[in-house]
């Protein structure tokens, strides 16, 4: 697989002369190549799987990976036409959706499995955490209000799951002290006391573990659910004239996605490969999942809680029109 990291200031640099390059060497020329912007983390299994086992081959596609800062970066390349495809998880989406970012989702990149929210061991299936010390006196999310918690960013995937986890529990998440902390440095603080929660994503949630740290909730599923959380999306212009492509993109994706559920230890040795953690770590974490559709109605679902928490101003509306469908 090749692979070349772009910075994020060029991904992040949407303008005049960027996009009519974009559209010189774009998908109408018949170039078989794709060129797919990915974030390095443990899903990646998949798409690695495809080029791995001749999928995008047997589609007639040459694929390029190419390591993107951030989701919001990668929808910015795609929407110029920088990237064919793109990784996003469903609320960068939303946000760049309800910016006027015209945007089509082409397949399920990850996700819940059906069921996956009433799991008796959610850390089982989430690779995010909300963790607490076992002497905090915090007995359920509601406790947090006026608390000081832990997110790697604001108005995020963390914090707005964590803030629903809030309101779902009585509380009240506008009253909640948000502090912005690297992943090791939230997990320091907790443990010192300087924040009385935090949100982590795999490897920390495992370090919480190790170091006595109580799980409070797992705030990915219980605000997802099931259903596809990762997408791969591009540009709205570009499907509109490439849909051959993305035709066969979608069906060596989900051949991939089918194959990477059916062989877990398998994928765990790519994840570990991809993200650079050991690999004892990754099979000590929660498993991966990997949907092959995208229901338009999980989507729905997630437009209406941000915009009853607040992060939209309204909802974005969204219908069927928004996935990709091949002919």
């Amino acid at each position: 697989m090749k692979k070349r990291t772009l910075a994020a200031a060029a991904l992040l640099a949407i303008t005049t002369s960027l996009a009519a390059c974009s559209a010189d060497s774009g998908s109408g020329n018949n170039n078989e190549k794709l060129t797919i912007g990915i974030i390095g983390i443990s899903s990646d299994a998949a798409i690695q799987t495809a080029i791995d086992e001749g999928y995008f081959k047997e589609e007639g596609l040459e694929v390029e990976t190419t390591v993107v800062a951030n989701p919001p970066a990668g929808i910015a390349a795609a929407q110029s036409g920088q990237l064919d495809v793109a990784y996003t998880p469903s609320i960068p989406l939303l946000n760049a959706l309800s910016q006027g970012i015209k945007l089509s989702v082409i397949a399920a990149a990850d996700g819940y499995a059906e069921g996956a929210v009433d799991s008796m061991e959610s850390d089982s299936v989430d690779d995010t955490g909300l963790y607490i010390q076992p002497d905090s006196g915090i007995s359920r999310a509601r406790d947090l209000a006026g608390k000081k918690i832990a997110v790697p960013a604001r108005k995020a995937q963390i914090e707005v799951t964590v803030a629903d986890m809030v309101e779902k529990d009585g509380g009240n998440p506008e009253s909640i002290n948000w502090m912005v902390l690297d992943p090791a440095s939230s997990l320091q603080s907790l443990q010192q006391g300087r924040v009385d929660a935090a949100g982590l994503v795999a490897p920390f949630t495992n370090n919480a573990k190790s170091e006595g740290m109580e799980l409070l909730g797992s705030p990915g599923v219980e605000f997802f659910e099931d259903g596809a959380v990762g997408l791969w999306v591009a540009g709205a212009g570009q499907v509109s004239g490439d849909g051959e492509r993305m035709a066969a993109f979608q069906r060596a994706i989900y051949k991939a996605n089918a194959y990477a559920n059916e062989n877990m230890e398998e994928m765990k040795s790519k994840a570990a490969e991809i993200t650079g953690i050991d690999l004892e770590t990754i099979k000590n974490g929660a498993d991966s999942y990997w949907p092959t559709e995208v229901d338009i109605a999980d989507l729905q679902r997630v437009d209406a809680k941000l915009a009853k928490l607040g992060y939209l101003k309204q909802e974005v509306g969204l219908d069927e029109s928004l996935i990709f469908e091949s002919e």
